[in-house]
């Protein structure tokens, strides 16, 4: 037979020390003593042993699977006579007090003596300081055979409830919550499924109180192969106390964290997974967010935060609501119901095209695709007010009206400037820039970095377009472009002009001198017309020809058309 002893509350271990020759034991009497099995080394305190009963075996005992098992350790035989020894699961004197209990209590009141309940209440174990104090007065001061206790007490109660009790109240000294006694099913209850317990599901042990993965998982791998040796320095020493400080600040923030989720029942897995079908997807979000700051407040307290930013949260969806039927012009609420049931529809129209559109190839495909995307996303944000505001009406000749994407709202209030005054990178813009960005409500670093990338890419092409702009800088158009729009009146960048778009135009707006009337030819092309440098401010003379064959040219009146012509057509008289 093995005996240790019972850990006390403060974490101290007293442990048998056992002579090598087996000849005697030296064994604190503060502790109760704790049976081992002599083969596998199990506790077999509190369940049953098997004892041998052979003279060459004293104080052997065997649990019960290694008795099946046929163990012979040391001198003992599975022939020798045995007795089996059973934990006294019943009451005698008390129904909260079983017989193990009632010997502990006159076992630590002969060895630490009566007064001194709280050595009393360690030995015993389950029970406390004044439990015991209380326990013996009732039992044994307040028996009117004192000092014997009343013998004639008969309980009702089974060994089965008894050990129950007894695990309970064990858990509740180590500061767990005991578990509820399991109570029969009803006839009508739902079958027990062979699905996976609450603890298989978040990894956690509660037969060992702790998780399979810790807080700080690592924390012991720096103290496992620590040692002090007779002939470390000083330095040393302090070294190492310091990093066993470290590991028990991590053990106590690891300690805390596993209070946290006992307290708030976590581990209670389906209780959180029905409050959780309860919550809609925002109340979720918020709490998956703000779970960080439970740990500074208690759990009434952070359910009535949340459900503040729940509640502030509601509140803003409602008046961007608001304002969405506001900018529709929309003035009583059954008009916005109205206007929300029309843009749900609208939406699963649209949603139908692009589906079937999808399935088209070809430009003409594509475009359509582009039109009712742009169309789901002015619906699908607050711009949808703008949408069936500003839509255009179709007349009723028209017999297949076709969708456009929608225009953009020039009635609307600008936004009011934004105070930049204090924002930060504010003294790197000029007071132009700084004008633009309170005009266009944009911070200073943002618009240093649109700066940035609009610069670097006309310094890498040479050129840069108003749409090469707008998809460079991923916001709104219209900012885009007044922000183009100042860049080129400030010189840092050239407006981008297509040559031929260019010409296209010099061509269209350049009046046409008149030609000269030919006789006897169709089309002459003649040569431009230089001007002298004695008078720049007279205008050239005009070109005409004559119905001869050396076509002498003339002076006619002038004209204010300065530019000549490569190639003129002339018609027959």
């Amino acid at each position: 037979m093995t005996i240790t002893h019972r850990q006390k509350p403060s974490g101290s271990t007293l442990s048998a020390v056992t002579n090598a020759d087996g000849g005697g034991s030296s064994i604190d009497d503060k502790e109760p003593p704790k049976y081992h099995c002599d083969a596998c080394s199990n506790d077999v305190t509190n369940t049953v042993r098997i004892r041998c009963a052979d003279k060459d075996c004293p104080d052997f005992d065997l649990c019960v699977s290694c008795f099946c098992g046929g163990a012979e350790p040391v001198k003992h035989k599975t022939w020798h006579d045995y007795r089996i020894v059973k934990p006294h699961n019943f009451p005698i004197f008390s129904e909260d007090w079983d017989a193990d209990e009632e010997l502990l209590l006159i076992e630590a009141a002969e060895k630490m003596g009566i007064g001194n309940w709280q050595a009393i209440a360690d030995y015993v174990g389950t029970k406390g300081k004044g439990e015991c104090e209380q326990h013996y007065l009732d039992v044994y001061v307040s028996s009117p055979n004192w000092p014997l206790p009343r013998m004639n007490l008969k309980f009702e109660t089974s060994e089965v409830e008894c050990r129950e009790r007894k695990r309970q109240r064990l858990q509740q000294s180590r500061g767990m919550t005991p578990r509820k006694p399991m109570s029969s099913q009803p006839n009508n209850a739902k079958p027990i499924t062979s699905g996976p317990s609450f603890h298989e599901i978040q990894g956690y042990m509660p037969r060992r109180f702790e998780f399979e993965t810790e807080y700080e998982n690592d924390a012991e791998q720096f103290v496992k192969d620590m040692v002090f040796n007779d002939d470390d320095t000083e330095e040393e020493v302090d070294l190492k106390v310091m990093v066993l400080d470290i590991y028990n600040s991590r053990l106590d923030r690891r300690m805390e964290r596993k209070n946290l989720v006992f307290e708030r029942r976590w581990l209670d897995f389906k209780r959180m997974q029905a409050i959780e079908r309860k919550r809609q997807k925002e109340e979720r979000e918020i709490y998956n967010k703000t779970r960080v700051f439970c740990r500074l407040q208690t759990e009434a307290d952070y359910d009535m935060f949340v459900k503040g930013l729940v509640k502030e949260q509601q509140l803003r969806d409602r008046i961007a609501t608001l304002q969405e039927w506001r900018q529709a012009g929309l003035t009583t609420i059954r008009q916005g119901e109205h206007y929300e049931r029309e843009k749900q529809n609208r939406l699963a129209q649209l949603k139908t095209f692009v589906s079937l559109s999808s399935e088209r190839t070809g430009p003409s495909g594509s475009a359509q695709r582009n039109t009712y995307r742009q169309q789901l996303a002015s619906l699908a944000t607050s711009n949808g007010a703008n949408y069936y505001r500003d839509r255009p009406t179709h007349s009723a000749s028209t017999p297949t009206p076709t969708i456009t994407a929608a225009a953009p709202s020039g009635g609307r209030k600008p936004a009011n400037p934004l105070n930049i005054r204090d924002a930060d990178g504010v003294h790197l813009l000029t007071e132009e820039e700084q004008v633009l960005c309170s005009t266009l409500r944009i911070m200073p670093r943002p618009y240093l970095v649109i700066k940035d990338t609009i610069l670097k890419e006309y310094a890498r092409l040479g050129y840069m377009k108003r749409r090469q702009c707008r998809s460079l800088i991923k916001i709104d158009v219209n900012k885009t472009s007044r922000i183009y729009d100042f860049f080129v009146e400030s010189g840092w960048i050239k407006a981008f002009k297509d040559p031929a778009t260019a010409s296209a135009a010099v061509t269209a707006t350049a009046p046409t001198p008149s030609s000269t009337t030919l006789p006897n030819s169709t089309s002459i092309q003649l040569p431009p017309v230089p001007t002298t440098s004695s008078s720049p401010s007279s205008n050239p003379p005009p070109v005409t020809t004559e119905p001869s064959a050396d076509m002498a040219t003339s002076e006619a009146a002038p004209t204010t058309n300065p530019i000549p012509t490569p190639l003129m057509t002339t018609e027959a008289n």
